[in-house]
């Protein structure tokens, strides 16, 4: 499984701006290794963040996104306190998701 991401989350009145730091190799299927071999495609493709569990962003991405993504977004009505979790799914299936407090 990837490492975690890296969320930051920052009231300023009634909304918060969320940073987040995603680890992941987001390999585009056109790079060759050592030998000469294609690297198969591996990258994030669906991004979905949300506050108090209700959707407050969704991207889809493709495998042009550099290696380790960084995300910044800001949502309305967000006040210190409340919980942000972001989730990623990737081509290949595996997903991660993470969470923090707006500050």
């Amino acid at each position: 499984m990837a490492d975690p991401m890296r969320i930051r989350a920052q009231a300023s009145g009634d909304k918060a701006t969320v940073r987040v730091l995603m680890s992941h190799e987001m390999e585009s299927g056109q790079r060759k290794d050592a030998a000469g071999k294609l690297v198969p495609a591996h990258f994030i493709q669906d991004v979905e963040a949300k506050l108090n569990g209700k959707t407050v962003m969704t991207a889809e991405w493709g495998p042009s996104v550099s290696k380790n993504p960084f995300l910044q977004f800001t949502v309305k009505g967000a006040k210190a306190g409340d919980k942000i979790a972001v989730t990623w799914k990737d081509n290949k299936g595996d997903t991660r998701t993470d969470e923090a407090t707006v500050s």
